[in-house]
């Protein structure tokens, strides 16, 4: 395990700069606020490596896919999320030398992110060529309380001399994504000004034609010099000189907005820049500061979890809470959750089927049930689009195939082996959909927006299935499965799976609304034009009739017809220097490999483990983990669920330590692109699911919990229709309290209890 950072309950701990981990750090310390994002680059200037981030909900650009005639249905284009304008830039000059920490001597180096009152803070000596030395103490937040601002204090001492300093304070959009193709840049001018104390940048995107107003305002503790404006193109700033003392301190505190054309008409966007500036600058800086602790504190109420007697898993479950609640907060039913959140642009920042899979256990258990209701419809609004999605591969009569990327519903990912076949991301919505009723007992959504959604999606498992008169059964052919070290294989277990699940739901939901409330229901199948005669049959006659993989020797579950013709080596007789193999080994040999990236027959076994018992769960278990290399932010919490269901707590407590410390201590090499939001919330059921081992069954909670051997304790909140309770699990046994609303039946280890 590598250790980057400090163990510590509340706060990530940098102690020391290596330009080596730089950009694993900016990842880590990012900040968010569900509406902007701020990777955690330096204020000042760093010509050392660097991926510069400034994010805004919901911009994004569509890069041009070039593809051949014969992928007729390829998407059009490739989502990204924008870096957006750099509002957090303070240049610093001294005695005319830049600081710039790549150039200097650099010592007593430290970045604190607070989780618990959110807000980064960095403190450093440096040593210019020029022989100044300075001590720098930077702070910064997003501000939860105003959702379009964010805040920086930034503080210099000289330290061996007294002379010049210039501050310029700025807001820079001439910027670029990593990712950009022949070094594109996607932001035009609008408009920009420039005042003594401030200023703005609107920058306009191309092709999307969104506009994002990005405005600054500063003060500065001590009498200034002289100020010079500057203006340059997608660029203002306001170059201050000051005459400084040794020992004393010059703190400037700026505060910024990113306001954007979503929320906003185009033509409103700078008063209402100017407007915010003025708001939260006559807050004052601490006052805001103090606003986000309060803020946070609310938020660490409901979903603090709380483990005793071992830091580093402690500080790991906050760090993921934190990041989790950065990224999404649920007031906007157009933003959803992309796998890199604020911390990076990797995956484009676009939607996936990790929100319905992974994301919404934790939503549902931790904020309103408005929140998770906005994540559903968010899908159900683009349901149209999932339709045209399916028409432009051949699918007719409302079948939908929703996008496995997408910002608006319109599938944009550029892999044919994905957006063709990884189609069991239609699944996890009619998955997500039937976990929040039954976490909820929402039934009306059904009637209102979600039989809708299932049937388009269970029209298209319909057409997608074909009939083998060989087998004498239905099969599905083509697939890749959520293993994509594997692609175009035939009868992948858990899509196979998933797609029966879902026709079967999509019957049982029909004679729900159907026996709720005739008028609705004959309303609903009158616009969809189902046929119920011939639809509702084909559907039942799948789900009779369905081949599932399996091998009667093993007695397990196959992953798709073939998988034994591979080389069967387990993932411990690896070399070491292989891994991790998505990055040593050619793709050619990872598809011929036996070598699974994820959960595949276990997701589907996580998902419907009511339907299997014990003995099965641990066959399929003991078969499938030993050859899983985890090379998918979503496989540990899987593995950890199950093996703490099998009462595995070894193997539970090391999956639950890697899902949880994924990019603390960069397990894949990979953290410096960014954190894995999506999974973060995995490693919130690694614990509730795995440890807790809370399920929701007939409408009421189920715990069975057991304690890690390290653990003294731990504790977390559950809010269930309308109750609020507390789980505490100790070596004496486990607590449940109601915190608020109304009393509740619970089970504690098939045990009803009455809380």
């Amino acid at each position: 395990m590598k250790q980057y950072f400090e163990i510590d309950e509340w706060k990530i701990i940098e102690d020391g700069f290596d330009a080596h981990r730089h950009k694993i750090a900016e990842s880590v310390f990012s900040l968010g606020n569900g509406r902007m994002g701020q990777r955690a680059n330096f204020e000042e200037a760093y010509s050392g490596e660097t991926l510069q981030g400034n994010y805004v909900a919901g911009v994004y650009y569509p890069d041009k896919t070039r593809v051949g005639w014969w992928k007729n249905g390829y998407p059009e284009y490739f989502a990204k999320v924008l870096n957006a304008a750099n509002w957090i830039g303070i240049d610093v000059v001294i005695d005319g030398e830049q600081l710039d920490l790549a150039k200097c001597e650099v010592s007593a180096f430290r970045r604190e992110l607070n989780m618990k009152e959110g807000y980064l803070k960095r403190t450093f000596r440096a040593k210019l060529s020029n022989g100044k030395e300075v001590e720098v103490e930077a702070i910064r937040f997003c501000s939860m309380a105003d959702d379009e601002a964010g805040a920086i204090r930034y503080a210099i001492t000289p330290l061996n001399f007294s002379g010049s300093l210039t501050l310029t304070p700025y807001i820079d959009g001439d910027v670029m994504n990593k990712d950009s193709n022949y070094d594109e840049k996607f932001w035009d001018e609008i408009n920009k000004d420039v005042w003594a104390d401030g200023g703005y940048v609107q920058l306009k995107t191309k092709k999307t034609g969104f506009e994002v107003a990005t405005g600054m305002k500063f003060t500065i503790s001590q009498n200034i010099e002289s100020a010079e404006p500057i203006q340059k193109e997608k660029y203002i700033g306001c170059k201050v000189n000051l005459q400084v003392k040794e020992g004393e301190p010059v703190a400037l505190v700026k505060y910024a907005a990113n306001l954007s054309s979503q929320n906003y008409k185009a033509e409103e966007l700078i008063t209402k820049c100017k407007k915010t500036l003025d708001h939260i600058s006559a807050k004052g800086f601490d006052n805001m500061l103090a606003e986000q602790a309060a803020a946070w504190a609310k938020k660490w109420e409901h979903n603090d979890i709380i483990i005793e007697g071992d830091t580093a898993a402690q500080q790991a479950i906050r760090f993921n809470i934190f990041q989790l609640n950065q990224t999404y907060t649920g007031e906007d039913d157009r933003l959803n959750i992309g796998p890199k959140g604020f911390t990076g642009e990797k995956y484009g920042g676009s939607t996936y089927w990790d929100t319905e899979a992974y994301c919404v256990p934790f939503y549902l258990a931790t904020a309103d049930q408005s929140v998770t209701r906005n994540l559903l419809l968010y899908r159900y609004k683009q349901l149209g689009k999932a339709i045209d999605n399916a028409k432009l591969l051949g699918f007719t009569n409302g079948a939908a195939l929703y996008p496995m990327v997408t910002m608006d519903g319109t599938e944009c990912h550029n892999e044919w082996e994905i957006t063709f076949e990884e189609i069991h991301r239609n699944g996890a919505i009619a998955y997500a959909i039937y976990n929040y009723v039954r976490y909820t007992g929402d039934e009306a959504y059904l009637a209102d927006y979600g039989l809708e959604v299932l049937i388009g999606i269970a029209r298209f498992w319909s057409q997608r299935i074909t009939w083998s008169d060989e087998r004498q059964r239905f099969v599905m052919l083509g697939v890749t499965g959520p293993n994509e070290y594997e692609n175009n294989i035939n009868n992948n277990w858990y899509t196979n799976t998933l797609a029966v699940w879902c026709m079967r739901y999509a019957l049982e939901v029909m004679d729900k609304v159907k026996a709720n409330d005739t008028t609705k229901y004959a309303a609903l199948i009158s616009n969809l034009q189902f046929n119920e005669a011939n639809e509702a049959t084909r559907f039942k006659d799948i789900v009779a009739k369905m081949y599932f993989p399996y091998n009667d020797q093993l007695h397990v579950f196959m992953q798709q017809d073939g998988y034994m013709d591979k080389e069967q080596i387990l993932v411990k007789d690896l070399p070491a220097a292989d891994r991790p193999i998505n990055q040593k080994w050619s793709w050619d040999r990872i598809l011929r490999s036996c070598f699974i990236k994820q959960a595949d027959v276990l997701q589907g076994i996580y998902f419907f483990e009511d339907q299997y018992d014990i003995d099965t769960i641990r066959r399929n278990f003991d078969f499938y983990e030993p050859r899983t290399v985890h090379e998918s932010s979503l496989s540990p919490c899987v593995h950890a669920i199950l093996a703490a269901k099998l009462g595995d707590e070894k193997r539970a407590y090391e999956f639950y330590l890697r899902t949880s410390r994924l990019d603390l201590d960069d397990y894949n090499n990979d953290t410096e692109d960014g954190c894995h939001i999506t999974s973060m919330a995995g490693t919130w059921m690694a614990v509730v699911e795995g440890f807790g081992g809370m399920r929701v069954r007939d409408g009421k909670l189920n715990f069975n919990p057991f304690l890690p051997e390290k653990w003294q304790s731990f504790s977390f909140n559950i809010g269930f229709r309308s109750t609020l309770m507390n789980v505490k699990v100790t070596k004496k046994g486990t607590e449940i309290k109601r915190l608020s609303g109304n009393s509740i039946k619970v089970l504690v280890h098939g045990e009803e209890r009455s809380i």
